[in-house]
């Protein structure tokens, strides 16, 4: 008898255990693990070009013997600033230059988002969410760019323009919220400012980069609220009697 309460405890905690388990959540729009398409896998020959290969000499003289692969995410960005994304092929290349196993490349380049290992549009719009920029309506700023684009997060336009990606923090929280295209970034925008920021770009015009609201920098916008006159003297505030 005591058996079969056991069991049926047992069966009874162990349901329960499978109502509360789920899967994990994505937590990236990119693919860690390698899958070969037409445009990217190993057989498809991949070379910098003449300008490139001097700058990789110069990149590479940077860094002294037995150190070379320092070099590592400096060549990775610089083919992917050629090819305007990362093919395994490039990397297969950077590995080939730095004399390096190519998982030790790959490691790298799956690590950090800034190399994009699908195909990229010629104007990536990387929005961030964190939450100083959703505070100040970051949501707002990424539904103008779907809308205006007819894609989502981690998608290209038909014409290979425009690839929307939803970043975590840029660094320039004191102007949520923000965007980044390329290597320009727009902040302290608003929906009208995102708007004519994408149509600039669809008609081949360079959008004024930095801040949309009138300042200049990071400074405060109504006015200095410290530093607003000119530093006391030498033993200003300290007592008589030191």
């Amino acid at each position: 008898m005591l058996m079969n309460y056991a069991s049926r405890g047992v069966r009874l905690l162990r349901d329960k255990i499978r109502l509360v388990s789920t899967t994990a959540s994505n937590c990236s729009d990119n693919l860690f693990v390698h899958r070969d398409t037409p445009e990217d896998n190993q057989n498809t020959p991949w070379e910098f070009t003449e300008e490139n290969k001097k700058r990789v000499e110069a990149i590479l003289s940077i860094y002294p013997e037995g150190h070379k692969r320092g070099a590592m995410i400096p060549l990775l960005d610089l083919a992917q600033r050629q090819h305007g994304w990362l093919p395994i092929s490039a990397m297969h290349k950077v590995a080939e230059i730095l004399g390096l196993p190519n998982m030790r490349v790959y490691e790298v380049a799956t690590f950090y988002t800034m190399f994009m290992r699908k195909p990229t549009g010629t104007y990536h719009i990387q929005v961030c969410t964190t939450t100083p920029c959703w505070l100040r309506g970051s949501d707002e700023i990424l539904e103008c760019c779907k809308k205006s684009l007819g894609i989502g997060v981690g998608e290209t336009t038909k014409d290979n323009k425009f690839t929307i990606s939803e970043v975590e923090c840029l660094g320039a929280c004191v102007n949520a919220p923000m965007i980044a295209v390329n290597d320009d970034y727009y902040e302290d925008l608003t929906e009208k400012d995102m708007q004519e920021i994408i149509n600039d770009l669809k008609s081949g015009k360079a959008p004024r980069a930095g801040p949309r609201n009138g300042r200049f920098a990071s400074e405060p916008k109504g006015g200095l609220t410290s530093l607003t006159e000119e530093p006391k003297g030498p033993g200003f505030g300290m007592q008589p009697g030191i």
